[in-house]
């Protein structure tokens, strides 16, 4: 495609169109003080008023209008209310002639101008609200736009108007028009965006309407040329009669136009587009017309921004719809790249692709269209070097990365993204090709200098050119890269999800390690040692067994009895601490205090022969499987008894304290205590801190309480001295309070 030149460009933003010195010459107009004294006029003013402008300078208002005509104009002028932006005031005749006056404010001075008077709101109100009802009715932008144009034209009688809306490149592209026997048709072609300078763009959007009544107009010149009060020349930005550029003029006669008008479409406060008016002839529109104009584009314009927002808001729940159905499917296994496996086909469906690559180092997974691994790899090393946003996307691809074009069919189009923080992971989705062809309302050459000046030629061709586009891809829609953007949030966080799963399953392996090297000790050693017991008194009694010293048989047999409980407890307490991690916690609301007493009379039984001082504090209600906690308590109260056994009296004592969010017990005796420096030891399987000659046990009871508690969200501890007793304490999570 052929495009205007960058100096070409510069040259046309440059011209001066916000301050032309000059005004369309179908009306006058005067600049004023604050003091309604004339401080310019154009210098046509005696063909409307039969004074020039040198006559009415420093003079008041009334000199030129009359003292009666001014007097209904001065409440408008003085009253405060004026703005940037042309209002009307009255309607002044002079010499017979009805002028519609039209005022604003501007660099310090009260611009006022006069155009001849036409029809007034009262007769064109009710074509607003016909439009109203109409367009209600209309299903599409297209069909907004085509009855736009068509009340534009019933309104203000031009030949041809078109409605056409600006692509990304700025090019405008015709939706819809309503044209007079003999006009040609643009519809469905492009006008090129060299058409409408960046300046021009900018203006459209504060200044929403614009008429040109006869190109073939001669300017008339703002006397002086410059502003009293600035000394700069006059900004007519919103001056309804402001002079347009010699080029724009040059440009509407080589396409055949002698009269014009643009409504600017402004949607969330962008030129979204324009409604243009073009006549064969000149034609006056009156500033009633021009202004029910504006509010039909508008009201338009408010349509199509409703539209808009409708479709985009379908778009994305159709595209988040889909994203949460491949979040679901990310979840189930715990290999992530195998997940993303699964759901290949609903990314093609959430990025609307031909095809999908997952590369992982040197792993790659493709479906679809894509190209070949060695080229999806050279990629991925090309976006790893040069790309460093999260999210890469093109539409000509090969215009980015010239390699593409090897693989134009399969991925012209490219949105990339990493999935990793460290490594060169990413996700790739593919669009293939898509040739189309643009027919453009006039081939967009280069605008040149005219022949032997430097004075700047519009195009003079408007003969439908046709050209076709290879290379690129469906665009991205902008909902699409920002919920891939979301998207990549999700599967970072699910892949952070996992690591930290694998580090905690790393830690529980660990100490699940460890406790199995304890295991392997104490199967080697704790279980064999009854079991050495078990056959040595067994041997003792056969060899016996002729004898008739009853007194020694009955010893033996008590010892092996002995030693199969003490092997029968450990197999026993095993399994036990095997199924405190496999089995369904059951919470319910527990209170303590009765949950102690019934641990203190399930060991009656066995206690021994000393005496033991029980001292329990009043204990709050908690929330814990009452089986499992019944089970910590027995283990950490027979621990109190056993170690008191040379305590006289034992005293053990149970009590409670309420810390942040979680209630902990403590479980102390005064029995002979053990060194802090193995206190890491405690909570162990198969750990013991005293000799089993002095203190039998199996070396799982604590770590059976480590294990029930953590399992309810709390933790244990420890605190002794040898000689001092022992303090044993856990934490359970605090019950909320009840209405």
């Amino acid at each position: 495609m052929s495009q205007a030149s960058d100096n070409e460009i510069a040259s046309c933003d440059s011209e001066p169109i916000r301050t032309p010195g000059s005004i369309q010459p179908h009306g006058f107009l005067l600049a004023l003080s604050p003091q309604l004294e004339v401080l310019q006029a154009s210098d046509n003013l005696e063909r409307f008023a039969g004074k020039t402008a040198q006559q009415v300078l420093g003079r008041p208002l009334g000199d030129l209008l009359g003292e009666r005509a001014a007097a209904q104009l001065e409440p408008a002028l003085r009253g405060g209310r004026l703005r940037e932006r042309p209002a009307s005031i009255g309607v002044v005749t002079l010499d017979g002639v009805a002028f519609d006056a039209l005022a604003h404010i501007y660099d310090g001075l009260l611009m006022l101008e006069f155009e001849p008077a036409g029809a007034d709101m009262q007769q064109l109100y009710p074509l607003v609200g016909d439009f109203l009802n109409k367009i209600s009715d209309a299903d599409s932008i297209a069909a907004l736009s085509r009855l736009a144009a068509t009340e534009i034209r019933a309104l203000t009688g031009f030949g041809r108007v078109l409605v056409y809306s600006f692509d990304e490149e700025g090019h405008g592209n015709v939706l819809a028009e309503c044209l007079a026997d003999g006009y040609d048709s643009y519809l469905g072609q492009r006008f090129p965006a060299g058409d409408i300078p960046r300046q021009a763009r900018e203006l459209y959007v504060s200044n929403r309407v614009r008429r040109i009544q006869d190109a073939n107009y001669t300017p008339a010149c703002l006397v002086p040329a410059a502003n009293p009060l600035t000394a700069k020349a006059n900004d007519l930005s919103f001056a309804a009669l402001r002079s347009v550029s010699p080029v724009h003029l040059q440009y509407m006669r080589n396409m055949g136009t002698l009269a014009s008008m643009s409504v600017s479409l402004v949607v969330k406060g962008k030129l979204w587009g324009l409604i243009s008016c073009h006549n064969a002839e000149a034609r006056a529109v009156s500033y009633h017309q021009r202004l029910v104009c504006e509010q039909l584009g508008q009201i338009l314009a408010l349509h199509v921004k409703n539209r808009a927002d409708a479709d985009e808001l379908q778009f994305r729940l159709d595209v988040r719809r889909v994203m949460v159905s491949m979040l679901a499917g990310l979840t189930q296994g715990a290999d992530f790249i195998e997940n993303l496996r699964s759901v290949l086909p609903e990314l093609l469906r959430f990025a609307r692709a031909g095809g999908v690559a997952i590369v992982v180092d040197r792993r790659l997974i493709s479906f679809g269209h894509t190209p070949d691994d060695d080229q999806i790899r050279a990629l991925v090393d090309w976006l790893s070097a040069t790309v460093r946003e999260d999210l890469f996307h093109s539409a000509h691809l090969s215009a980015d990365y010239p390699p593409a074009s090897a693989f134009v069919a399969s991925a012209s189009g490219l949105l990339a993204m990493p999935i990793s923080r460290i490594h060169q992971h990413y996700l790739l989705w593919f669009r293939p090709e898509v040739v189309y062809t643009i027919d453009w309302a006039g081939r967009p050459d280069v605008k040149q200098p005219a022949q032997g000046t430097r004075q700047l030629s519009p195009r003079t061709s408007f003969e439908s050119w046709r050209e076709a586009v290879h290379g690129t891809s469906a665009r991205w829609h902008a909902g699409e890269l920002e919920l891939a953007l979301e998207f990549r949030t999700a599967l970072l966080g699910i892949a952070l999800e996992r690591a930290e799963q694998m580090a905690d399953l790393a830690e529980e392996l660990g100490r699940a390690n460890k406790e199995l090297e304890a295991f392997s000790y104490s199967v080697s050693h704790d279980l064999r040692a009854p079991l050495r017991h078990i056959v040595g008194f067994s041997d003792l009694l056969m060899e016996t067994a002729g004898g008739d010293n009853l007194e020694r048989r009955q010893r033996f047999l008590a010892n092996i009895k002995e030693s199969a409980r003490l092997a029968g407890k450990l197999v026993d307490d095993l399994l036990s601490f095997s199924q405190m991690g496999r089995a369904a916690l059951r919470p319910v609301r527990l209170n303590m205090n009765d949950m102690v007493r019934q641990c203190i009379e399930k060991l009656g039984p066995d206690l021994p022969a000393h005496r033991i001082d029980w001292q329990v504090q009043p204990l709050p209600e908690i929330v814990a499987d009452p089986t499992f906690l019944q089970l910590a308590l027995i283990n950490l109260l027979s621990n109190a008894v056993k170690f008191t056994a040379n305590s006289d009296p034992a005293v053990i004592r149970i009590g409670s304290e309420k810390l942040d969010g979680e209630i902990a017990f403590h479980v102390a005796d005064n029995g002979v205590g053990f060194n802090m420096n193995y206190v890491h030891k405690l909570f162990g399987v198969f750990q013991r801190l005293h000799r089993m000659e002095d203190f039998q046990g199996t070396g799982i009871g604590l770590a059976n309480v480590r294990r029930i508690v953590e399992r309810h969200g709390g933790r244990v501890w420890a605190h002794s001295a040898p000689g001092e007793g022992a303090t044993f304490s856990f934490t359970l999570p605090a019950v909320p309070a009840t209405a």
